[in-house]
């Protein structure tokens, strides 16, 4: 269903610096981000979430000067046969064990930290930059414009959000690029309508209507006030499609469309070459599907409790 506009302001003359600086006081709410900080402060849910995001951040960072190994060596070649795979603790220098073609799990565990999260975050701010733009259109203009948008919209939600990751990943090829970019457009319909629904909300506020008394136009309103004050919804979205994200671009690497070799390490990827070595060598598929499980763990504990902290039933507590 399509919105007007927000309506003109009366008057239409410029607002004075005192009267816009009112305006941002009655907007803040006093210190709306500065009780949601102090409340994830209080979540020791928060701190487990933020300690594990930070965890394989920097490993990911630092997974040249951590990883025993470069990405795409295959120190223990010489150790595996046909029927047999060093495990875990059989041989020194390997403490994780290697995998079929001879490299060390340890790190590839470690470089398709870097490799996982790369594609994760990246996609993910993607679908959260084309998400807003359509979103701040529907949600500022209205009308027909919001009526072609959001239709546009419900065509991408139509279609599940994996099975149209697949299908553009398909399309672009077998490479990260292309998995970055299928994952985002599947996020983009959802960003959209969450900012434009938060924007709608945010219309009706009476610190809305105390900046169209001043005179502020529709633009100045939308980008300094409604739009900032809409994004709450969205960074919480955003923290929990990261977790997403990493799941979808382990499955699409899963599926063969991550481009690279056998020795690429990325965690979709070893679960690729693992399924085939379940037999004897089944840490293979434990142990990147365990980074896999705990880096979506971590995304989502942080993401639920902003959530909380932003809820206003739980904030009147």
């Amino acid at each position: 269903m399509s919105t007007n506009a927000l309506p003109p302001a009366p008057g239409g003359g410029p607002a004075t610096a005192a009267a816009e600086h009112e305006v941002l006081e009655a907007r803040t709410g006093g210190g709306f981000w500065h009780d949601v900080f102090a409340r994830l402060r209080r979540n020791p849910v928060a701190w487990i979430g933020a300690a594990i995001v930070l965890l394989f951040l920097l490993v990911a960072i630092l997974a040249p000067w951590l990883a025993p190994y470069p990405e795409t060596a295959l120190p223990g070649a010489r150790e595996v046969t046909p029927t047999h795979i060093p495990g875990p603790g059989e041989i020194a220098g390997f403490p994780l064990g290697l995998d079929r073609f001879g490299g060390d799990v340890l790190s590839k565990l470690i470089w398709g930290a870097r490799a996982s999260l790369l594609i994760g975050v990246i996609s993910t701010a993607f679908g959260l930059a084309g998400g807003m733009l359509l979103g701040l259109i529907a949600g500022m203009f209205g009308g027909w414009v919001d009526t072609i948008v959001m239709r546009f919209v419900d065509i991408l939600l139509s279609v599940p959000n994996l099975l149209l990751a697949v299908s553009i990943a398909a399309i672009l090829g077998q490479s990260q690029l292309a998995i970055m970019i299928a994952i985002g457009a599947s996020q983009v319909p959802i960003f959209a309508r969450l900012l434009r629904a938060s924007m709608l909300q945010q219309r009706s506020a009476d610190y809305i209507l105390s900046a169209q008394t001043l005179g502020l136009g529709r633009g100045k309103i939308t980008m300094s006030h409604v739009l900032p004050n809409s994004l709450g919804p969205v960074i919480v979205q955003g923290t929990l499609t990261l977790a997403t994200a990493v799941i979808d671009a382990a499955a699409l690497s899963f599926l063969g469309l991550g481009g690279g070799g056998a020795a690429t390490a990325e965690w979709g990827r070893m679960l690729t070459y693992a399924q085939s070595e379940l037999a004897i060598a089944p840490w293979l598929a434990f142990l990147p599907g365990l980074c896999i499980m705990i880096t979506a763990l971590g995304f989502t504990l942080l993401g639920e409790s902003l959530r909380e902290a932003m809820d206003p039933r739980t904030r009147a507590r």
